[in-house]
């Protein structure tokens, strides 16, 4: 009888137990859903947040093209100490063949290097008096390489002495875009695409003369080329 009751009382203490240990699992269990519930609700969050700043990101860099919207960039010029960067502008218009008078030229400057290593002259960029003027002066570079394949334009076009170095005349490109643009022209290069441009500072490729044309807009949209 003694035996039975031992028994009896060690099998009420292991359910008590087990009663212990089952609520302790129910509410470790409770406490993780709830846990768990958070965390999805903050990857939520954090996914609209990424979305919001990547949305803004885009619309400032927009801002900040259109900031630059009559600007051209200009490489390869070498740098003096006495250069007159309004009249090298107005040169290389005329070695073009492009009407571009003195007073379209609103302002010129050097802009600082981003890598201070590098030898190559500091680009300079000029503000003209509209879209239009800008964009005829691109075209007419452009024109005039396409014709002159054996004397593109180069620093001799502009007076510079010594030996013939190249002069490239772009749109005006915010830092995010140039990089993007570096990106663009690797990855179609690696895909054999034959047209890459910017215009209105909208990068665009065509893999040929029969294909869509792509406009790349961010990194995301590199996909496209494939």
């Amino acid at each position: 009888m003694a035996e039975l009751q031992n028994i009896n009382q060690q099998i009420s203490s292991f359910h008590d137990s087990m009663t212990f240990f089952n609520q302790h699992f129910e509410d470790l269990k409770a406490n993780l859903e709830e846990k768990s519930t958070h965390i999805k609700v903050l990857q939520e969050e954090n996914l609209n947040l990424k979305t919001t700043v990547n949305d803004l990101t885009s619309r400032l860099c927009q801002v900040e093209q259109q900031m630059r919207e009559s600007n051209i960039e200009i490489n390869g010029i070498p740098e003096k100490n006495s250069e007159n960067l309004s009249s090298i502008v107005t040169k290389i218009a005329k070695s073009v063949d492009c009407q571009l008078k003195d007073d379209d030229v609103l302002h010129v400057t050097r802009v600082a290097k981003l890598n201070k290593e590098n030898p190559r002259p500091r680009t300079v960029v000029a503000k003209l008096r509209s879209t239009r003027h800008r964009d005829a002066l691109i075209a007419a570079v452009s024109s005039y390489n396409r014709k002159n394949l054996g004397n593109k334009l180069s620093t001799n076009h502009l007076g510079y002495d010594g030996a013939s170095s190249p002069v490239y005349v772009a749109e005006h490109l915010t830092p995010t875009y140039k990089a993007l643009h570096v990106e663009v022209r690797k990855k179609a290069k690696e895909l054999s695409y034959k047209f890459i441009w910017v215009r209105n500072g909208r990068i665009q490729v065509r893999k040929d003369e029969y294909s869509p044309i792509l406009v790349i807009r961010n990194s995301t949209c590199l996909s496209k080329i494939n």
